[in-house]
């Protein structure tokens, strides 16, 4: 009998552990609705969830609640849906962040979530209902992220899936970042369907959520004019222009990017300490 007991408390205890790691959404935000916004990062398209790692680091020494998301990078609104998903699990207010393509996606990810107070583009795409990222990447001359693709990956139900040319990822995707870590990320880069890129946005919740942008005037994957263009007609609460940064500004400046994320989720503070 006791050796059955001691079983069902290990077994108990697995299922804690499991519970825990299976549901970071969650596990993130357990307990009571958190005091401060919950940050949720989402990354873009040949990144992936690491490369929020040091604006993570600032932001929960600041006594915030972050999850960086997984983005499937599989199709806009399949993506959106899953970071929805994300979203409608966590208590409390949450600030919304999307770094390239992950902006379309946080875009059609905080329709009709009430609890989403903030948006926040790094070097991002904000896309009207019915644009696309091909679209608004060639509005502006500026982008030479084409010629650096490497040869599609044809999967089994015909998708094409693109990756950036290792040799050229450095160049063209993190020019201000260590070339030691541009190396790094060029191998762990995401890939991200050809169709995702083309699909038309569903919905454009920056029309109606306060937002926030930040990007580099070095920025060779979106043209630093269609990022000013974006900004202005989301009527951004505030525009940051780095000076020499790159396309993963949140990498290579992760301060500044930490410092604009605060400021957004000031701003859902804020009304709540009004008398």
């Amino acid at each position: 009998m006791k050796k059955f007991s001691s079983l069902a408390r290990a077994f108990a205890a697995i299922g804690i552990v499991a519970l825990h790691f299976s549901s970071p959404a969650s596990a993130a935000t357990s307990g009571a609705p958190p005091t401060r916004p919950t940050v949720v990062l989402v990354h873009g398209a040949f990144a992936e969830s690491a490369s929020w790692n040091e604006v993570a680091r600032d932001l929960r020494a600041r006594s915030f609640s972050v999850v960086a998301a997984a983005n499937p990078l599989r199709g806009l609104k399949s993506d959106a849906d899953y970071v929805a998903a994300i979203v409608g699990s966590i208590p409390g207010p949450v600030v919304l962040v999307g770094h390239s393509y992950g902006g379309s996606v946080i875009s059609a990810a905080a329709a009709g979530k009430t609890n989403v107070k903030a948006l926040v583009f790094i070097a991002a795409f904000a896309p009207e209902v019915g644009e696309s990222a091909v679209d608004l990447s060639g509005k502006f001359p500026g982008s030479t992220l084409g010629p650096t693709l490497a040869a599609p990956v044809v999967l089994p139900g015909g998708a094409k899936d693109l990756y950036i040319q290792q040799d050229k990822f450095g160049k063209q995707f993190a020019d201000d970042v260590a070339p030691a870590t541009a190396q790094l990320m060029a191998v762990t880069q995401r890939p991200i369907t050809e169709g995702a890129l083309g699909e038309a946005a569903p919905s454009a919740a920056w029309k109606t959520i306060p937002s926030w942008f930040i990007y580099g005037d070095r920025d060779k994957n979106i043209p630093p004019a269609a990022l000013a263009f974006m900004a202005e007609r989301a009527k951004a609460v505030k525009t940051v222009v780095v000076k020499g940064a790159s396309h993963v500004v949140m990498t290579s400046r992760p301060k500044l990017v930490s410092r604009l994320i605060v400021e957004a989720a000031d701003s859902v503070e804020a009304p709540a300490e009004r008398p």
